[in-house]
């Protein structure tokens, strides 16, 4: 199965909202699939959540307020909490659904290399001469 990109009523049931201005939404969701995909490509199938978060946050606050005061009340939102943006957490995820981002060994050895030496051996070295402590064999 592929990734099927969210719709804006999709975005509009995650944010809680009544009602949602479709062409806004179908921009920021597209913009944020564009944003996802320059960390995995192609998107997992799970990716929708991580979609719709990072869309849900700029459709919210898309000047990036932090703080706001209207008459008697005010509003203050955490730093950087507007915006089209995805978080270290948002990029793990993806990374996560994908398949990557964990640790792994790359062993660069042919699958028919020979493990005998390939340098001259020098048989007079080693066993059969006086090994001296600090010195080695001598």
């Amino acid at each position: 199965m592929a990734f099927l990109i969210p719709t804006a009523e999709q975005l509009g049931l995650y944010l809680g909202l009544e009602s949602i201005d479709g062409a806004r939404a179908d921009l920021l969701i597209e913009q944020a699939v564009l944003l996802c995909e320059t960390v995995v490509r192609p998107l997992p199938d799970q990716a929708t959540a991580i979609v719709l978060s990072a869309a849900g946050r700029a459709y919210v606050n898309p000047q990036q307020v932090s703080y706001e005061t209207i008459g008697p009340m005010s509003v203050q939102r955490p730093q950087g909490s507007g915006g089209l943006y995805l978080t270290k957490a948002d990029k793990a995820a993806l990374k996560a659904l994908a398949g990557r981002g964990g640790a792994f060994t790359v062993d660069p050895t042919p699958a028919d290399a020979d493990p005998s030496p390939t340098y001259p051996v020098d048989e007079s070295y080693g066993p059969g001469m006086e090994y001296e402590p600090g010195w080695g064999w001598v």
